[in-house]
């Protein structure tokens, strides 16, 4: 099975203990980390348009959405229609609707034309793109000239010793808690092992420059667990 498929299933069998499983086992801590993400996002009395990708279960939708000025709009997109489900369903209790929309896509192929949005956002998502590259020149295509990504996502200390623990804690205390609440094993077992496998800070901005973004900038938050890029279609 193609990886998108493989992702797409997933996301589909965990997604109804997605959102509370995520937050047990980050402590919380990825809430500061997505405010500290949108303060590079929205700009307070200007109306924008933002495309977020890997938009799940729209938790950074919507935290975009409560601060970005009157009249922006957010767009999410997700190959995983059960995480989207439930998105939506917290979009409409949030009374949200009217400003944001969810839809089913592929983020390799993004069904917009070149130069459409102002911003474009992925947190936690882009680590699951079968084709990085090719996800990072879409991302690029639709945003306008000037335009600016910004990108979440787990990483890995430098630390040797909280390297150590950190692996002791994702490789195997994670997965036996998401397991036993998600019933689904493979799924806590597949989401640390790519975060492991990602690219490392200096080799994923080097990727970005090379799929054409300028000022690419990246911060580390919490000793290196969580960083965020930024970058600006030239």
């Amino acid at each position: 099975m193609p990886k998108k498929e493989k992702i797409r299933t997933l996301f589909d069998d965990i997604a109804p203990d997605y959102d509370k499983l995520n937050h047990i086992l980050s402590l919380d801590i990825d809430k500061s980390w997505r405010r500290k993400a949108i303060r590079e996002i929205v700009e307070k009395d200007t109306p924008i348009k933002i495309l977020d990708v890997a938009s799940g279960t729209g938790d950074f939708a919507i935290g975009t959405a409560r601060k970005a000025a009157d009249g922006s709009h957010i767009t999410g997109i997700d190959l995983s229609e059960g995480m989207l489900k439930i998105g939506r369903e917290k979009v409409a209790k949030e009374g949200l609707s009217g400003m944001i929309s969810m839809q089913v896509g592929d983020c390799e192929a993004l069904p917009f034309p070149d130069g459409t949005f102002d911003r474009v956002t992925a947190a936690f998502g882009v680590r699951n793109f079968e084709h990085l590259e090719t996800g990072l020149s879409e991302m690029l295509r639709v945003l306008k000239p000037g335009g600016k990504l910004v990108i979440l996502e787990l990483s890995v200390p430098s630390n040797p010793l909280l390297l150590a623990l950190y692996k002791l804690y994702f490789l195997h205390i994670l997965p036996a808690i998401g397991g036993k609440v998600s019933g689904n094993k493979g799924a806590y077992r597949y989401l640390p092992a790519s975060v492991l496998h990602f690219p490392k800070p200096e080799a994923f901005m080097k990727m970005m420059s090379g799929c054409g973004y300028s000022e690419v900038r990246h911060k580390a938050f919490t000793f290196g667990i969580c960083r965020m890029y930024t970058g600006i279609r030239p």
